[in-house]
């Protein structure tokens, strides 16, 4: 499981109004937008950020922070 990062399909958010879409295509980029982006301390972005740490230690597999991090965009309003 070590090492398997990528998301099967890309998610596509836009971070701010007039921000071009952005494909986010591994737990990393997700990850990164999850500390950088998203600004509100919510349940859905925690366990967004817990599910991206989980893969990275390889812990569970990539759909599962895709699940999460698709949750907290949706909630976030940045999911296209």
């Amino acid at each position: 499981m070590a090492g398997l990062t990528r998301f099967e399909r890309p998610v596509v958010v836009r971070i701010g109004h007039h921000s071009p879409e952005r494909s986010v295509f591994d737990v990393n980029d997700a990850a990164m937008i999850l500390v950088r982006d998203l600004q509100s301390q919510t349940e859905k972005r925690r366990q967004a950020m817990d599910a991206c740490l989980q893969v990275l230690r390889g812990e569970t597999h990539p759909p599962a922070a895709r699940r999460a991090f698709v949750a907290a965009a949706l909630e976030a309003k940045i999911l296209r």
